[in-house]
């Protein structure tokens, strides 16, 4: 190349983001603005821009009125039978006036809508609220993210002695995730979530040729079970904290699977993991942790596996270069929320796999990437 044409190299993405700049002050031009909302030919991305920048706005507004509609139970009342504003308003214990604009914003919501009749009834968006399995426990559950956010920009300064990190404390270790009460708490809502997940998750893996699948960090054995399900013949354990071993016993044995499924109690942050599995599951594990945490937790699980076994990750993830809104603009959040652990993206998952010993990594499509995604990776 001569000298003339790397000249011309190196100035071509300068001058491709001066326009770019020229381009984006033009837009923010009040001038600018006023005019593009009038001409016919740039009005409708304006309004639609305008319409996109509102919502961001009314944002936590509209995650507000979904969470008194969970709080409340009016998802759940409304499924059963459609009901008047004055039933469901002495059922919330407010006034008339006041559950009428919660009803108002959940309708310009598409939750729910109010019939000629004058009853309301539930949107099949809104049958989602009282229909798939742990929704509602989920969004119930985010008061807490919610005072965490309440002041932003303290939150991302580091500044915020977060509250969601005592919600979830298994994070910290076997010795602060010893208390009944708070295992049984975060372990309901754990499994919940986990039933959706291992729907995706199922759509995207195939488990035939696996004789053994060992779920490291399962909770209760939601995931395992509906593995279990759909492969009759496949021998399941549980690696898990002690504090949740009597409840995955129990789904074990309500399932029918007692027979085929064991639970080691443990922390793979203090032991080495059980061997004697062909596949090695971590659903929704690597996010709860450190780079370092999860580097060690690899190793562990590559150690445990022989040879041609197999490793599979399921959890939300970013999108590294091409950010989007359920990895990077909530989990990410949440993640950092809990003090000790980062949502990844598939390539920096990947990354620590190939650290770790594995190969063949393979990252299909996700379906549905805010419910999860998955990589999988061979031994």
């Amino acid at each position: 190349m001569t000298d003339a044409a790397v000249t011309h190299a190196r100035a071509a993405p300068a001058t491709g983001a001066r326009r770019a700049s020229r381009l984006t002050r033009l837009v923010a031009s009040p001038a600018f603005q006023k005019w593009a909302a009038r001409f016919p030919l740039t009005r409708r991305l304006v309004r639609s821009e305008g319409q996109a920048m509102f919502d961001l706005v009314a944002g936590f507004c509209h995650s507000q009125v979904l969470y008194a509609l969970v709080v409340l139970d009016i998802p759940r009342k409304l499924l059963a039978h459609e009901l008047p504003l004055t039933a469901l308003a002495h059922q919330g214990r407010m006034p008339t006036e006041r559950m009428a604009v919660l009803l108002s914003a959940a309708t310009a919501l598409g939750l729910i809508k109010r019939r000629r009749s004058g009853l309301y009834a539930l949107t099949t968006r809104g049958a989602a609220l009282a229909g798939v399995p742990g929704l509602a426990g989920m969004i119930a559950h985010h008061d807490v993210l919610y005072r965490d956010l309440a002041d932003p920009v303290a939150f991302f300064r580091g500044e915020v002695t977060t509250e969601l990190a005592d919600f979830w404390p298994y994070v910290f270790g076997a010795g602060a995730a010893t208390d009944p009460h708070s295992a049984a708490k975060y372990s309901r809502l754990m499994a919940d979530s986990q039933l959706l997940v291992a729907d995706d998750t199922l759509a995207a893996v195939d488990f035939r040729g696996v004789k053994h699948l060992m779920d490291v960090g399962g909770g209760t054995g939601a995931f395992l079970t509906a593995v279990g399900a759909a492969y009759p013949k496949l021998h399941l354990t549980l690696f898990d904290l002690p504090a949740v071993a009597p409840a995955a016993q129990d789904r074990f044995t309500a399932t029918g699977m007692h027979d085929r499924a064991q639970i080691f109690p443990g922390s793979f942050r203090d032991q080495d993991l059980p061997q004697g599995a062909d596949m090695i599951s971590l659903i929704r594990v690597l996010y709860d942790h450190s780079d370092d945490t999860v580097a060690d937790l690899l190793a562990a699980a590559h150690a445990a596996l022989p040879k041609g076994g197999r490793i599979l990750i399921s959890e939300p993830m970013t999108g590294g270069a091409h950010p989007q809104r359920a990895g990077d603009a909530y989990f990410a959040l949440y993640c950092m929320a809990m003090r000790t652990g980062r949502a990844r993206s598939a390539d920096q998952i990947g990354a620590l796999m190939v650290n770790a010993g594995f190969t063949g990594i393979r990252a299909p499509r996700p379906a549905r990437p805010f419910i999860t995604s998955v990589i999988e990776g061979v031994r």
